[in-house]
């Protein structure tokens, strides 16, 4: 296969050191060589996902090549391939959810390095602007329902935080697979939760909110997720039901009092996951499953401000405020 032309330096968000926001520099960066079995991408829209700050600031440690591109997510096009690849050619739209980490540089820059056994095809039809808020939660929610918690059809799973980038994929996603869904969110959501598949929706601040939680699923609760890294186990053990999973995947200075003997004796499982330790194989049927409902048009993103590459320490100082109800989208 032919290669296009590109340029040789390119613009891009990046660090060459960890810190807050204000280390965030962007400016140009020379383009990446591609290996053999890799893809050269060229940006169409990103998004700024929580895990981005812990990297950047440094919570979350991991290998880190300075300087740094940011950013987790990716949809573009592919305008130059290695030798070896055979499954993708030039102009293929396409994306990947899992730079940024362990050594990969990540998407904030005109053009990414994918290897292509992290990288999938964008189903035809689907704008970059809706399908980039989705990749990284959707896949988040599929490893924790499906790989952990082998959510079956019938059961009933409680979502805290159901509003949130991750938490409106839960519920989607266990609407799909036949799931009652409970929620807890901000009353100025709840309709937004409704319209994902949630059944009842309650004010996360109710004095009164396990109570009605109890009143809601009287056989006790399969699956608890709080998303929004709550944790009071004292309080949630009793609502749940025997052979029960709860799922853990923020707060990680969090250190609740944990009652051991309600979860020996009822078969309670805890979970805890991070989608950066996924495997490859992990990756592509998360993807599997992504691709399936974009196609369908099942899976709604919410999408918050949309910035430029240039303005990526705004974006991340929005992330860390929370002052975004939706997913930041970074375009070229």
């Amino acid at each position: 296969m032919g290669n296009t032309q590109q340029s040789v330096t390119m613009h891009g968000a990046f660090i060459t050191r960890t810190g807050g926001p204000e280390v965030i520099q962007t400016g140009q960066l020379v383009v990446p060589e591609i290996g053999p079995a890799d893809v050269l991408v060229q940006l169409e829209a990103t998004t700024v996902n929580h895990v981005d700050t812990f990297v950047r600031s440094g919570a979350y440690p991991t290998h880190l090549v300075f300087p740094f591109i940011l950013g987790r997510d990716l949809v573009g096009t592919v305008i130059k391939v290695g030798p070896g690849v055979a499954d993708f050619q030039i102009g293929d739209r396409v994306w990947t959810n899992s730079m940024g980490y362990d050594g990969r540089q990540g998407t904030f820059a005109q053009y990414t390095v994918v290897s292509t056994d992290r990288l999938y095809r964008l189903p035809d039809g689907v704008e970059a602007a809706k399908a980039a808020p989705v990749l990284h939660s959707a896949a988040t929610a599929y490893f924790g329902l499906v790989r952990e918690a082998q959510l079956l059809a019938g059961e009933t799973v409680f979502v805290g935080g159901a509003a949130g980038g991750v938490g409106s994929f839960v519920v989607q996603l266990a609407s799909i697979m036949g799931a009652r869904v409970i929620a807890s969110a901000s009353p100025s959501d709840h309709q937004w939760c409704e319209e994902l598949g949630a059944e009842v929706v309650f004010d996360y601040r109710m004095d009164n909110l396990k109570d009605k939680l109890a009143a809601a699923a009287p056989e006790g609760i399969d699956i608890w997720w709080d998303t929004s890294g709550h944790y009071d186990f004292e309080t949630t053990l009793p609502l749940l039901a025997e052979r029960a999973r709860i799922l853990i995947t923020a707060s990680m200075d969090a250190a609740p009092s944990l009652p051991l003997g309600q979860l020996y004796t009822r078969d309670i499982r805890i979970c805890g996951f991070a989608m950066s330790q996924a495997t490859v194989s992990d990756l592509a049927a998360a993807a599997d499953m992504i691709n399936i409902l974009l196609r369908r048009g099942q899976l709604r993103g919410r999408i918050g401000p949309k910035l430029r590459l240039s303005d990526t320490a705004q974006a991340h100082r929005t992330m860390e405020n929370g002052d975004s109800r939706g997913r930041i989208l970074i375009t070229p």
